[in-house]
């Protein structure tokens, strides 16, 4: 406070020194004084973002006036061989820069320090090439894959699991084995795979997706290019059989994104064009969209695109019918969608179908659950607009599932130059998730009185979370179900408020919470972090949201969450 103090007052006064001392505008004599004449456009310029306002002043009119590199004695004596009021003025002037430096130095300091963490848990994300160790180059081909039972139905795909017939698959994957009795290990490794089993029959570790082709033709090439949203989270070899190794297939979906790989975000494995056949409760489930040589009331063309990826245990609504997490893996859990969804903004790229349905569990060691988002099929990933969607007529597609659709997107009325920004989307879906997760109903499903309408609700309808939810939890839900976009947190700053309540107690209960004390805690979880992948805890839920938290920092945006996090405690307090 008394630094900020300071600073206002070498600021008003650094005004006045440089309105009667340097040429801008002279006082006119006698009483009263008149107003001081407003400053050149220079000097009124915007500040950097990593300086507060007074700062961006006083250094624009340091530069202007050729005083950045003086040092402060030179620069107290410069402006003491004048009349009396401008050796107080000028003093007051260059005690505002000085006291002013060593807090920009911290600052300057936090954020490099911030961008050296960054830069060394981003090298260390390594993505295996083959991460189930069983295709050495094989997979591009339909008839390589012994397919199994169904494992969903959508409104565009069936789901099989599947696997490549190999006499050491089971060993090469790291799945259990009928012959073998599963895993070697600790207790903790058998328990997981104990509650993998309830959900997942051992020897399908991959699970193959079946497009329903109606409109695309038979074609590879318009196949490719009519789906290719379904091959935005695909790896840059999943396509290399269809084409060739050196002909990378970008130009069928001209202008989509590819997804860099993320531990929340689905990886397609392989994809390939292949004939429809006839799988297992094709008949019962989806005959009317079978090619006619299969059904003779079908509709559908005789070839489509296949798409093959890790078989996961369940999704996230099949989870939460038969466990409530606790309070603690809920936020877990809340975290790892806010880590997806962020990574998917850094990349501009909206998903705009988040579900429960949508997003697919797997477990650690320990059993604790983890989120990863799949379903591409509605996402908005164009290189040349963004998240930003001319909306010009209601034929623009908006995307799936109007539940869960944001308010600035349901509400938009189209015409010439209205624009639909995805920014924050994904991060009011997650909002209305959470419900979920921490047991309550989705106020946003179902119809009646009970439920809401993203398109006209008031944040005051929202329904309460349970109790046991912290509060910075439930505060956290409540500012992404926020209806103004302007004013809901991004995804990143909202998984930053959970990583510091989570892990940051300590460093939250300072009374004076100074960069190198931020940077002090973010150094101590660095070296954490490092140490349990060196014993082999890498895998843990924990330990992979702290990789991830790290090789995201930024300095403004986890200084934003500490100011909300101490704000909202101070509110409960007051």
């Amino acid at each position: 406070m008394a630094l900020r103090q300071a600073l206002g007052k070498g600021l008003r006064l650094g005004r006045g020194l440089l309105s009667r001392c340097f040429g801008w505008g002279a006082p006119v004599p006698g009483p009263p004084p008149p107003p001081l004449p407003r400053l050149p456009a220079v000097l009124l310029r915007q500040p950097a973002p990593l300086l507060p306002g007074r700062a961006g002043f006083l250094r624009a009119a340091a530069d202007r006036l050729g005083l950045r590199r003086v040092p402060f004695r030179q620069l107290a004596a410069r402006v003491s061989a004048g009349p009396y009021p401008r050796r107080r003025l000028g003093l007051a002037f260059s005690l505002g820069l000085a006291l002013l430096e060593p807090a920009l130095a911290q600052r300057r300091q936090a954020d490099e320090a911030c961008k050296d963490i960054q830069t060394i848990f981003t090298q260390r994300k390594k993505t295996q090439k083959d991460p189930l160790g069983l295709f050495r180059q094989r997979g591009f081909k339909l008839e390589e894959y012994s397919i199994g039972q169904p494992i969903g139905k959508g409104c565009s795909a069936a789901v099989y699991e599947a696997t490549i017939p190999s006499s050491a698959f089971c060993k090469a994957s790291g799945e259990p084995n009928s012959e073998d009795g599963g895993h070697d290990g600790g207790s903790e490794t058998k328990a997981a795979d104990a509650r993998q089993a309830r959900y997942w029959r051992a020897g399908f570790p991959l699970a193959i997706k079946m497009m329903w082709n109606i409109s695309a033709g038979s074609s590879s090439e318009a196949i490719l290019h009519t789906m290719s949203q379904e091959l935005v989270p695909a790896r840059g070899s999943a396509l290399s059989g269809e084409f060739g190794v050196v002909a990378c297939p970008r130009k069928l979906g001209i202008g989509k994104k590819r997804l860099k790989p993320h531990p929340n975000i689905v990886q397609v494995l392989r994809a390939f064009t292949s004939h429809v056949p006839l799988l297992p409760g094709a008949m019962v489930d989806y005959p009317d969209v079978l090619p006619a040589s299969l059904y003779p009331s079908g509709i559908g063309h005789s070839r489509t695109l296949f798409l093959v990826m890790k078989n996961y245990p369940c999704t996230l609504r099949q989870y939460l019918r038969e466990k409530a997490p606790d309070t603690h893996l809920g936020t877990m859990m809340i975290l790892q969608l806010l880590e997806g969804v962020d990574h998917l903004v850094r990349q501009g790229v909206a998903h705009r179908d988040l579900k429960s349905d949508n997003i697919l569990v797997e477990f650690d060691p320990a059993g604790c659950p983890w989120l990863v988002i799949t379903d591409f099929g509605c996402c908005l990933a164009d290189e040349k607009i963004g998240l930003k969607l001319p909306f010009t007529s209601w034929y623009v597609d908006r995307g799936g599932n109007g539940c869960l659709m944001a308010p600035e997107v349901l509400a938009a009325s189209p015409g010439p130059g209205v624009v639909i920004d995805y920014t924050k989307t994904d991060a009011w879906a997650v909002g209305a998730i959470a419900y979920e997760i921490l047991g309550a109903r989705n106020p946003f499903y179902g119809s009646g009185g009970s439920s809401l309408e993203s398109r006209s609700y008031r944040e005051e309808e929202l329904p309460t979370l349970p109790e046991t939810a912290p509060l910075e939890v439930r505060k956290l839900v409540r500012a992404l179900l926020c209806r103004d976009p302007k004013k809901r947190l991004s995804a990143r700053v909202a998984a930053n408020v959970l990583h510091l309540s989570l892990w940051g107690e300590g460093l939250l209960s300072l009374k004076d919470l100074r960069p190198d004390k931020m940077i002090g805690w973010l150094l101590h979880q660095s070296a954490a972090t490092l140490l349990m992948d060196g014993l082999g805890d890498g895998n843990r839920v924990e330990t992979r949201l702290k990789r991830c938290f790290l090789a995201n920092l930024e300095y403004e945006d986890l200084w934003e969450a500490v100011a909300l996090l101490r704000s909202w405690k101070n509110t409960l307090a007051g």
